[in-house]
């Protein structure tokens, strides 16, 4: 582990990589011991996510999980990691007003001990995201794919596949960016928009199915350990296969996100 990394990740820090060109490794957690696992690893960012309702609780999608859901996890997280930043999910219907966010987002932050909060949406989180940040809670966007809507979006698609969609995202971004989130999440687009993204953008961007170019690259900690149940997602690489280990397997991916051998082209849109 190199010495820029010995005190605990910041949202400068991983700005800066950012700016000198630097790739980072973000993956998600719930319990303590996998988050001192992925600290052990050199994972930059722990993303407690609300896909803890299909990969813990064994639901078929995020929806069912609850604000006391999101604390408990993130508390456990918070136990196991010391360097990392904790990234947590705001769950479904837990933002719809700029209000209710600023209290739940609080919760997460004093309870759950979360270093930043994440939510999904583009322009019409704008005023909730400069509610947030004004009272000093760090805002994580996330874009494309959106789990919290895939009954309104029809599943679990790619988007911004045609001019008009990928506009919108790319637009949906500058205004998240310019309303104050510090990261942004962009999750099964197609790898040429995951590109004008990052580029247009001055903040991290983090990709999920949304090609090479992004500054960090992130994946369910279960997906990319080969232990989720039923299809695997195209932009999914199980890691495990060849590791011998859980924690060579999580250095394996450190290092192909760092190197930009992941994601190779079989994973892209």
């Amino acid at each position: 582990m190199s010495e820029q990394f010995a005190s605990p990740v910041t949202i400068a820090l991983l700005t800066e990589m950012k700016r000198a060109g630097e790739k980072f490794a973000c993956l998600t957690a719930y319990d303590a011991s996998f988050a001192a696992v992925l600290d052990a690893a050199g994972v930059e960012l722990i993303m407690i996510g609300d896909s803890l309702g299909m990969v813990i609780q064994g639901h078929d999608s995020t929806l069912p999980v609850r604000m006391n859901d999101m604390i408990y996890h993130s508390q456990c997280v918070a136990r196991g990691s010391r360097r990392a930043l904790r990234v947590v999910d705001m769950p479904y219907r837990s933002y719809d007003m700029p209000a209710e966010a600023l209290g739940n987002a609080a919760r997460l932050m004093t309870e759950g001990q979360a270093q930043m909060v994440k939510l999904e949406g583009g322009a019409v989180q704008v005023e909730t995201v400069r509610q947030l940040t004004a009272h000093g809670i760090p805002v994580c966007g996330h874009l494309g794919l959106l789990p919290q809507s895939v009954k309104q979006l029809g599943g679990y698609r790619v988007q911004g596949r045609d001019a008009k969609d990928a506009q919108t995202i790319l637009a949906d971004a500058k205004a998240l960016q310019a309303a104050g989130v510090g990261l942004l999440v962009v999750e099964c687009v197609p790898a040429s928009l995951g590109r004008d993204i990052t580029q247009a953008l001055d903040i991290p961007v983090i990709g999920i199915g949304a090609g090479p170019d992004c500054d960090a690259q992130v994946l369910v900690l279960y997906d990319m350990l080969g232990i989720t149940p039923g299809k695997r997602a195209k932009f999914v690489k199980d890691f495990m296969l060849d590791a011998g280990s859980v924690q060579a397997a999580l250095e394996s991916y450190v290092r192909a996100v760092k190197t930009g051998s992941y994601p190779a082209p079989e994973h892209c849109y």
